[in-house]
């Protein structure tokens, strides 16, 4: 298969005309293998535009998705960010791209190997792996720019929102059902404000269910 042009289509036909402008953010999608992120008999389907699932209920999420969530999240060269529910590490290695350090959160052993593997093999050096409960994020090296939630959440938890620096922006796909909303999340004088972006299909990361009796 021929992946350099599907990585091309996949630019041009699902990324581009989905109202992403964002040139180094396109750089990146369009320069990263997604092939390599993926188990060898899924490799074909890399980049279909739908989320990819990598066994074990784990999925990568569609391009456009990521894509428009990520140019949301305005990640900036000095920026740390965190990406929670890394998975193989696709979303991590782009925002590479863009920020100063990625720290990337996943609670699946064999997942994490993965990543680290594919990560060093591609050279990026700017991506910490942490084995770790996704629903607690990573206190430990906050507070974050930016926070990636890697799939849909049915809400975001306080113990996250609390790693969100001043001005910091976090982008994930919110609410029960479908379809659920693509939602921005901006600390802003100390104040939690969140904007829905447009409604978006992602498979759910795990421990973010929506506890009985809770009300939104």
């Amino acid at each position: 298969m021929d992946y350099a042009a599907a990585r091309l289509n996949m630019v041009e036909s699902q990324i581009r005309p989905n109202k992403v402008l964002d040139e180094a953010l396109i750089a990146a999608f369009a320069d990263l293998p997604r092939e390599r992120f993926v188990p060898a008999a899924g490799r074909a389907a890399a980049y279909v535009d739908e989320d990819l699932h990598l066994g074990n209920g784990r999925f990568l999420m569609e391009p456009m998705v990521l894509a428009r969530l990520l140019q949301a999240a305005a990640i900036r060269a000095t920026d740390k960010v965190l990406d929670v529910g890394c998975t193989t590490g696709y979303a991590a290695a782009v925002m590479s791209r863009l920020a100063k350090a990625v720290v990337a959160v996943d609670s699946d052993k064999a997942l994490i190997g993965q990543a680290r593997e594919t990560l060093a093999a591609l050279s990026i050096d700017t991506v910490m792996l942490v084995d770790g409960v996704l629903s607690e994020g990573c206190p430990k090296h906050a507070p974050y720019q930016a926070i990636l939630l890697d799939g849909a959440v049915e809400l975001v938890p306080p113990a996250i929102l609390d790693q969100l620096a001043e001005g910091g922006r976090l982008v994930t796909v919110l609410g029960r059902g479908s379809p659920r909303q693509a939602t921005l999340i901006e600390r802003i004088g100390g104040t939690i404000a969140r904007r829905p972006l447009f409604e978006a299909a992602a498979a759910l990361l795990p421990g973010f269910a929506v506890e009985p009796g809770f009300v939104f």
